[in-house]
């Protein structure tokens, strides 16, 4: 396993829509265990594949117990509606108010190939919008309401430190 380099915003790279995974083998293991360490050292709840510069429908999302792989992702259903604070691994340092369903159902392909269904809420709802729009060539920037202004996050991160 390896950290692979996670692009910013600038790269066009992002902005492009990535291709469908047609082989599930060890190139496509390694990239999935790469891309799970990857978000684990980067602290963040989900990667996809574009992020780290492959255009292939491959998203990882830390689901808390364990990191749920997402090949040939779609949205199957969705309800309700959340509005909160989103960032983004290629966006650092910019936070913004972004409404995403509150529930969200995916179908999915495993690292071999077969289809299964996940359903998450509130944050994983989130991050399974967020993560798969990447897959599309689309950022969390291109739908946010407002940024968060530098004296918000950092009052949200006092708050942070007060709770710890």
């Amino acid at each position: 396993m390896a950290l692979r380099n996670i692009l910013t915003e600038e790269d066009p790279t992002l902005r492009k829509v990535s291709r469908p995974v047609t082989k599930f083998d060890d190139r496509l293991h390694e990239l999935l265990d790469d891309m799970a360490e990857t978000l684990e050292d980067a602290r963040g709840v989900g990667l996809a594949a574009p992020q780290v510069g492959i255009l292939r429908r491959v998203v990882v999302v830390d689901v808390g117990e364990e990191i749920l792989e997402l090949i040939n992702p779609e949205i199957i259903s969705e309800s309700g509606e959340q509005t909160g604070l989103e960032g983004c691994l290629s966006v650092p340092g910019k936070y913004g108010i972004v409404t995403r369903p509150n529930v969200v159902k995916v179908r999915a392909q495993d690292r071999f190939g077969a289809w299964y269904e996940a359903e998450g809420e509130e944050l994983i709802a989130r991050a399974f919008c967020h993560e798969l729009e990447h897959l599309d060539g689309h950022l969390y920037v291109d739908k946010v309401e407002r940024f968060l202004t530098q004296e918000e996050l950092e009052e949200l991160a006092n708050e942070a430190e007060d709770e710890a």
